[in-house]
């Protein structure tokens, strides 16, 4: 299967794996399915960690503690972006201020998958608001103002598993959505909220193109109950409900505790398989372009 080309908007595509509620597998997904893409697609793959729990680099075995810029930097380096009002005062903050840095990527041991990982002081983000009058727009200007972001070919954001201006921060950055639903009794509890907040962003923040790419159920076990909220998720979604059903897999659990992708440590065992199948899925779902048949 040869690589599938990007349409309709410049990469890289950003994709957010977004679910409000914690322990839908959003990490599990964002940390694989880029390694995948990176592994065996040869796709040039950026993972950010906008959760303030820091797992994505653990289960990728990178360790944030030993970091000097994280993704808390992405927000804060937007403010420094501003424009000043005068030539004056752009004279003064050019004095003052520091030349601004890069992006803060780190390597993954992965072979190209780059990262940018959170810590805890992420979850302080609000205190760094200021006066800025638009303050969950900043991810998105940060990426506006990064050229080194068009060498890659995806851009996955793992976000926060509650709401925040966090969650309609990574929102406005991104174009695509992944949203993980575990097949349980509470699965569909808070779902409308989770829409409401996704239209919030297309409405009122003008994000009219952001879409929901893939609906992927998650913790399957062959349970009338399982099958009940499958169907569910079927009829909510005909279009954008996953192929691929994700069970329990043990195997991508010990790899995760490893810091191993699944691919790196069981690549023959089934969970391996539904995630590959997951993301080449997501990798063939490109954004159409305007005019062009879907």
């Amino acid at each position: 299967m040869g690589l599938v080309p990007t349409r309709g908007r410049a990469i890289p595509r950003r994709i957010a794996f977004l679910n409000e509620k914690g322990g839908s597998a959003k990490t599990t997904l964002t940390a694989n399915l880029g390694a995948y893409l990176a592994l065996r697609r040869g796709r040039r793959v950026l993972a950010i960690d906008m959760d303030p729990q820091g797992q994505l680099g653990k289960v990728l075995g990178a360790k944030p503690l030993s970091l000097r810029r994280s993704a808390l930097d992405l927000l804060l380096d937007a403010i420094l972006e501003e424009e000043p009002v005068d030539a004056e005062s752009r004279a003064e903050e050019s004095e003052a201020l520091p030349p601004r840095e890069g992006l803060p990527v780190v390597a993954s041991r992965i072979p190209n998958l780059d990262l940018i990982l959170a810590t805890k002081a992420l979850g302080l983000e609000p205190t760094f608001a200021g006066d800025d009058p638009d303050p969950t727009g900043r991810l998105e200007r940060r990426f506006a103002a990064a050229p080194e972001l068009r060498s890659y070919d995806f851009v996955l954001l793992d976000s926060p598993p509650s709401f925040s201006g966090l969650t309609l921060t990574v929102l406005r950055a991104v174009d695509e959505i992944v949203i993980p639903v575990p097949l349980t009794f509470l699965a569909l509890d808070g779902w409308a909220q989770l829409m409401q907040t996704i239209q919030t962003v297309r409405t009122r923040y003008g994000h009219a193109d952001l879409r929901i790419a893939m609906v992927v159920p998650t913790f399957y076990r062959r349970t009338r109950l399982a099958h009940e909220v499958l169907e569910q998720l079927k009829s909510h979604f005909p279009k954008e409900i996953a192929q691929t059903v994700v069970g329990f897999h043990v195997k991508i659990d010990e790899a995760q505790s490893r810091g191993l992708s699944v691919f790196e440590y069981a690549p023959s065992n089934r969970g391996a398989h539904a995630l590959a199948a997951l993301a080449e899925e997501l990798e063939a779902r490109c954004p159409v372009a305007e005019g062009e048949p879907a």
